[in-house]
């Protein structure tokens, strides 16, 4: 497949350029500045985009099979980062007509298990008071998703972890997986090519955890 990926430079990013790479396929990584960018291989395109400009962005994804994006925010004072550009994405690919498009999201934007321990349910609560802002970005992109013309999907995860690939988490449609508390951004990077080509996760929001 063609595939271009966003936010490359960023921890899931890389994960899904090396994982693509490795499978096979075609891979468009846009950056922002290619010195920093240190993935290289055969069938790797590095493309230097301004995401302020959804225009310069449409050779990016014309004609890809699908796109991926890592891009979001890295700390908390970069709350509203993630809508304004996934926004531009959006705008590019809507008007290239290419549609299949994967984001990264967080656990805490989606419905929890209604039958989450008591643990759980505290540290929901408490991790959405001190983040509330950047999962207010996190939720506003997804209304941005969900008013495209894209076939979407948002992958939510839990805590992020500096693991390797293990290839064997849990994933929920439209929920998340109880109790689920860490998993690797390789194995999110995993999960997220894993859908690309699974009907069930279009215009969905994907739980994901071990």
């Amino acid at each position: 497949m063609k595939l271009t990926v966003f936010g490359a430079t960023g921890g899931i990013g890389q994960e899904i350029v090396k994982q693509a790479l490795a499978a096979g396929h075609e891979v468009t990584a846009v950056v922002r500045d290619p010195a920093a960018f240190t993935v290289t291989g055969e069938r790797l395109e590095v493309f230097r985009g301004d995401l302020s400009d959804p225009a310069s962005l449409r050779p990016a994804v014309a004609g890809r099979d699908a796109v991926l994006s890592g891009l979001g925010a890295r700390k908390k004072a970069d709350a509203g980062i993630t809508t304004r550009l996934t926004r531009s994405v959006l705008r590019a690919m809507e008007a290239e007509g290419t549609r299949r498009l994967l984001v990264v999201s967080a656990g805490p934007v989606g419905p929890q298990p209604a039958d989450s321990p008591l643990l759980d349910r505290a540290m929901y609560g408490m991790i959405t008071r001190i983040l509330k802002d950047v999962y207010v970005d996190l939720a506003a992109m997804e209304a941005e998703l969900a008013a495209s013309a894209t076939d979407w999907t948002s992958v939510r995860p839990p805590r992020l972890q500096d693991k390797p690939l293990t290839g064997s988490y849990r994933q929920v449609v439209g929920g998340f997986p109880r109790s689920g508390r860490f998993i690797a951004r390789a194995d999110v990077a995993h999960a997220m090519l894993a859908m690309i080509d699974d009907a069930g996760t279009v215009k969905q929001g994907v739980g994901v955890a071990y």
